[in-house]
């Protein structure tokens, strides 16, 4: 056991980096805990999770404003989500790109969403900076001021592993569920 935390703490900013390029919010709960625990630095942590997110939002904008046809290929089957995604910017403005740092599901489309547009790179840049330090402060602190609890929770799951799955699948398909519904063509009457 002492292995892993080790290990953990050696490789584990940099996974963190990794997953937080994409996202990251899982990565950063578990190192906000990790750090609850005294096995990483929950600093370092927030630091980190918030450089890679930062960058790989900028990177998702950068990319579908001058790889249009690329991202476009990729994007085919996901169409309606993304047009979704201009629905939602369109709704709430700039604050999308706080709130998307939150939702997952809308993570990547709401850049690549941005990028399709003639939205300025400066004032998004900007504004997702401020964004992601503000998403892994909320969530990296969160986690680590709620690492007594999480890590009840850990050891409930442990001792019953079926409860994984079950709130894995709940909360993903809930989800599908959601951007189903939001996104299914309305027949006209």
């Amino acid at each position: 056991m002492e292995d892993t935390f080790s290990n953990l703490a050696t490789y584990g900013y940099i996974g963190l980096f990794l997953y937080s390029f994409g996202g990251g919010f899982v990565a950063l709960l578990g190192a906000g805990v990790l750090s609850y625990m005294g096995k990483m630095d929950i600093t370092t942590s927030i630091a980190i999770a918030f450089t890679a997110n930062a960058l790989g939002d900028v990177a998702l904008f950068y990319m579908a404003r001058y790889q249009k046809t690329m991202m476009m290929e990729g994007l085919r089957k996901h169409r309606r989500k993304l047009a979704l995604s201009h629905l939602m910017m369109k709704k709430y403005g700039s604050w999308i790109i706080l709130i998307q740092k939150f939702v997952y599901g809308i993570k990547t489309l709401i850049p690549i969403a941005i990028g399709l547009t003639k939205y300025d790179f400066k004032k998004f840049a900007i504004l997702n900076v401020l964004s992601a330090a503000v998403w892994a402060l909320v969530v990296g602190m969160g986690s680590y001021y709620s690492g007594e609890p999480l890590m009840k929770l850990a050891g409930i799951i442990s001792e019953k592993p079926w409860i994984a799955p079950v709130i894995l699948v709940v909360m993903g398909g809930s989800l599908w569920f959601y951007l189903e519904a939001a996104t299914k063509k309305k027949k006209k009457v």
